[in-house]
């Protein structure tokens, strides 16, 4: 009869550790909400249109590796240009396409003074 209780008790102890190691080992391996290794800060103006806002919260959202790239972001400039590279298989890799991304973006819309475009912040 002690050993049936014992035996019980036992599994009831497993259980609640486990049930409370579950929900750290999960969060362990998440990078979501993270902002990451940030290279220099990134303050999207007030009021700017285009899509950087929402790719930089998408990026900051991103469970994976992740990077964002931008061109100097200076409120007195009047553009920017930024590319993102969510949930790559690695840092480095996300970093390179988020360059690429970036780059691509500059060429596509032509425009030259908005600067070089540099890796923001990476995770």
């Amino acid at each position: 009869m002690k050993s049936g209780t014992c035996k019980r008790a036992a599994t009831s102890i497993v259980a609640v550790l486990l049930m409370a190691a579950a929900p750290s080992a999960a969060t362990a391996g998440s990078l979501a909400g993270s902002k990451g290794d940030v290279r220099y800060p990134i303050n999207i103006p007030v009021g700017t249109t285009g899509g950087c806002g929402k790719i930089y919260a998408a990026y900051v959202a991103a469970a994976g590796h992740s990077a964002f790239a931008a061109t100097p972001i200076v409120p007195a400039n009047e553009y920017f240009i930024c590319g993102v590279k969510l949930n790559a298989p690695s840092q480095k890799a996300a970093e390179e396409l988020a360059l690429k991304s970036c780059q691509a973006s500059k060429s596509k819309y032509k425009v030259t003074v908005a600067g070089a475009c540099s890796l923001a912040a990476s995770k």
